[in-house]
């Protein structure tokens, strides 16, 4: 069986796979793809691409062991262990560096496999930071496209065999020894995000400061190779630094990324994107079983959040701000680079004492209201209700509160007016009385006034009569 990049039965075979299973292996080389298709079919003893997609129509679990052939989920602990000291030695000090003393660290290990690579990224970062920072500043987020790789690199779970690149020292700190097996410490585990994700397809992590992605790009074709660098361009902040492995290089889009040490492949963010790069990452149709229903949930929930009329914020539990829409960026003159600080030193922490409401929410779990709050800025002053609702992990362990407050100001202003009206109208109503009063008086002297008149003009007609009989 001949390999040919132009094979229309082996590109209806990767359609059916695109729009049947979810898995778009169209970005990929075409002739390390066919060798690896073929394996499989050889295994199965199929001779040709249509009778395999006959069989796939006939067997939908095939996609899994298919998959199983194509994704080389190859890794290992301090693999090329130059690159990984350079990295400890220079880069991971520059990071820290660049950073406020309690500002994040946000490190993406994108094609992470079975999980060695991040946890090499754990040890080398708490050697450096302790474990106390460590659980305090850093993110990891760990993506693979492969659910099976993602699960076991969960597990953190490892044989004697794929733990021999671990030095002693660093073996007996980080793993728990478990019968024949070896696993790293749970404690250190819970900053780790894994998730599936698909490079040439899906948007970026954002705010990255370690871009870890070694030994995966070699596997895409060229114009997928440069969608995915612009991508990675995107994900980084701009001292942020990019890991690539040992087989790869930069040989497109070398605007994109500075190198700081071609012999570890170890690059910085470089200049602005051109138009022609902002092409490349123009939006994909993709199949709708290929969607994670938790990166769907997770893109739902932003989206609501930034486009929300009302202006919002999240504030992690030691008071630092992580995330705000754009309607309270600028009602209370937020910028970027306010993310992460201490919300007591920006305005907003004059209005609301952070750390006190995380300890409040932490003892009641339940949300709060703040009425009339005042903020004053230079266009006014504005009366606010702030709603506050705790957000907590799957243990029910408070992590941050989402801030939404509402302008009341008008509100306040027509209270006011109506409070100002009804104590008029009490007034009116109060004098009202006083003139009824007044006139019922004023009538009732009427009447013994009138009484006395007419007892008057009895009295004269009286004098008369007497008068005419004498």
């Amino acid at each position: 069986m001949s390999v040919s990049d132009d094979n229309p039965d082996f590109e209806a075979l990767l359609n059916y796979l695109k729009q049947n299973c979810g898995y778009d292996l169209t970005l990929y080389k075409r002739a390390s793809l066919m060798r690896r298709f073929q394996r499989r079919m050889q295994q199965l003893r199929i001779d040709n691409y249509p009778n395999y997609l006959q069989y796939f129509q006939g067997h939908p679990e095939e996609c899994t062991s298919l998959l199983d052939t194509i994704l080389i989920n190859f890794s290992g602990f301090f693999r090329d262990r130059d690159c990984w000291e350079y990295l400890a030695n220079n880069i991971i000090p520059q990071i820290l560096t660049n950073k406020q003393p309690q500002e994040k660290i946000r490190v993406w290990s994108a094609g992470c496999a079975y999980g060695q690579e991040v946890y090499t990224l754990v040890m080398l970062l708490v050697e450096r930071l302790g474990i106390e920072q460590y659980l305090q500043r850093v993110q990891i987020f760990a993506t693979d496209v492969d659910e099976d790789a993602l699960k076991q690199a969960r597990q953190a779970s490892y044989t004697e065999h794929e733990v021999i690149g671990i030095p002693n020292e660093l073996l007996s700190k980080y793993f728990e020894k478990t019968e024949q097996r070896y696993v790293f410490l749970s404690k250190l585990r819970s900053t780790i995000i894994f998730g599936r994700h698909d490079l040439a397809i899906d948007a970026p992590m954002s705010k990255i400061d370690l871009l870890v992605c070694r030994n995966v790009l070699i596997y895409f074709n060229a114009q997928t190779q440069a969608t995915v660098l612009v991508r990675f361009h995107f994900a980084l902040t701009d001292k942020g630094f990019l890991f690539l492995g040992s087989a790869e290089s930069m040989t497109s889009n070398k605007h994109v990324f500075i190198p700081v040490s071609l012999k570890h492949r170890i690059y910085a963010k470089g200049q602005n994107l051109t138009i022609d790069d902002h092409l490349l990452i123009r939006p994909q149709t993709r199949n709708k079983k290929a969607l994670d229903p938790l990166a769907t949930q997770i893109r739902i929930w932003q989206t609501a959040f930034e486009s929300s009329p009302f202006p919002q914020l999240v504030v992690d539990r030691n008071g630092c701000l992580m995330m705000t829409n754009k309607q309270a960026s600028i009602l209370f003159n937020l910028q970027s680079s306010h993310l992460e600080a201490p919300v007591r030193d920006l305005e907003i922490g004059q209005i609301v004492n952070f750390l006190t409401l995380m300890r409040q929410l932490h003892r009641d779990r339940r949300p709060l209201t703040l009425k009339n709050v005042e903020w004053k800025s230079d266009y006014g002053t504005n009366c606010l209700d702030i709603h506050i609702t705790p957000i907590s992990d799957p243990n029910h362990t408070l992590i941050a509160a989402n801030l939404t407050f509402i302008d009341v100001t008008r509100y306040t202003g027509i209270k006011d007016e109506l409070e100002s009206s009804n104590f008029k109208l009490a007034s009116l109503t109060q004098e009202l009385q006083l003139t009824k009063d007044t006139l019922n008086t004023t009538y009732q002297e009427l009447e013994s006034t009138q009484k006395e008149l007419e007892t008057v003009h009895q009295e004269i007609q009286l004098l008369r009569q007497g008068f005419h009989n004498n």
